[in-house]
């Protein structure tokens, strides 16, 4: 009987290994250039696919307790459906709501209209009471809006050849971006049908290519999303709320459209003011001044414990990021990506906190800077 050789793999030639390395080079540059071509294809639907992203990310525990409690059907379409229809609401109701409003106003705002053209518009009286620059405002409010034909003046002065381009290109904006919410919609469906699968793959990739430290960036991401979503969305609602009820009682034309109206400002930095100080501007021209100060006050002081105590607990909580990093990706955010900049700013901030408290090995943030 022969003795047995234990033979182990036999050794590539360096032929073979140079045919390799040559092929993984040829693989990497075919996914590179698949990739980017992907990308380019998908430029203009980028951003409402992000937005899809967001929003599936903000509302999965929502939509896992729901399917926990009551299990989908075979073709588990019900659920998703519901929740995109639920989106699709939110999205449609504030334009619903003032196309209700302006319909409600049209017929008092079409009398007002023909007699402004048939006797002009009088000087209002909080002119005179402005503390610096009464007598030119008034002077120029005579000169232009006065007298009788002001409005045929002005429809002449604008009715030029690139005035009606820029009309015709704001009304094609306005249908390429009611296209770029069906589709948010429509990704946002398949999103939430497949998500789980999406999110499963999406974290064995992670690992594949950065290994452990890839899962813990994915999570730390979707972590700061929830963040974000709970301190910008729900204390600017509740922003909304708040100064509704005081727009309500400060006797503040509109006060359910303008409650909603901050509500939507309160969401991004700095954006409330603008709203409780318009609110206030009305007042104003009513003469109620006292009102209008009590508005003000009461926007500072709301929007002061929001900014400053709420917000900061709910996403720096959430993203174990201070709340100067998270202020500055909300900004630079917005800067870059618009709207969605919101969400995308935070999370990125996050992900790179982690990685240099990963690199640095101090997992936890410095009490100084908590």
């Amino acid at each position: 009987m022969s003795p047995t050789t234990e033979t182990g793999p036999r050794p590539l030639s360096p032929d073979h290994r140079e045919s390799e390395r040559t092929q993984r080079f040829f693989r990497a540059a075919l996914t590179v250039a698949l990739l980017g071509l992907g990308l380019y294809i998908l430029s203009d639907f980028l951003r409402a696919l992000v937005w899809a992203v967001v929003l599936a990310v903000a509302l999965w525990p929502l939509y896992a307790r729901a399917r926990r409690r009551f299990p989908p059907g075979r073709h588990d379409i019900l659920w998703p459906a519901l929740f995109t229809g639920l989106v699709a609401l939110a999205l449609l109701l504030p334009v619903v709501a003032l196309a209700v409003e302006a319909l409600r106003e049209a017929h008092d705002v079409l009398a007002y209209a023909r007699e402004a053209e048939r006797n002009g518009i009088p000087v209002p009286d909080f002119v005179a009471h402005l503390p610096y620059g009464a007598q030119a405002v008034a002077d120029w409010w005579n000169a232009h809006l006065a007298h009788a034909g002001w409005a045929q003046e002005l429809s002449e002065r604008l009715n030029t050849a690139s005035n009606r381009d820029f009309g015709r290109t704001v009304g094609k904006g306005i249908v390429h971006r009611v296209v770029l919410v069906g589709f948010c919609l429509l990704a946002l469906f398949f999103l939430f049908r497949d998500g789980r699968a999406l999110a499963e793959q999406g974290l064995r990739a992670s690992r594949r290519l950065f290994g452990p430290h890839g899962e813990r960036v994915a999570r730390q991401m979707a972590a700061s999303v929830h963040g974000t979503v709970d301190g910008l969305v729900l204390v600017g609602l509740g922003e909304g709320v708040l100064l509704g009820i005081v727009y309500y009682f400060a006797d503040v034309p509109h006060p359910v459209l303008l409650g909603a109206v901050t509500a939507v400002a309160a969401m991004i930095p700095f954006g409330a003011p603008l709203a409780f100080g318009l609110a206030a501007l009305l007042l104003v021209a009513k003469g109620a001044v006292v009102p209008a100060v009590v508005v003000v006050a009461a926007g500072f002081v709301i929007t002061f414990v929001a900014d400053h105590v709420v917000r900061p607990a709910l996403i720096g909580g959430t993203t174990r990021l201070p709340f100067l990093w998270v202020l500055l990706g909300i900004l630079g955010g917005v800067e870059t990506f618009g709207l969605v900049g919101l969400f995308v700013g935070p999370a990125v901030m996050a992900a790179l906190i982690l990685l240099w408290r990963d690199f640095t090995g101090t997992h936890d943030a410095p009490a100084a800077a908590k």
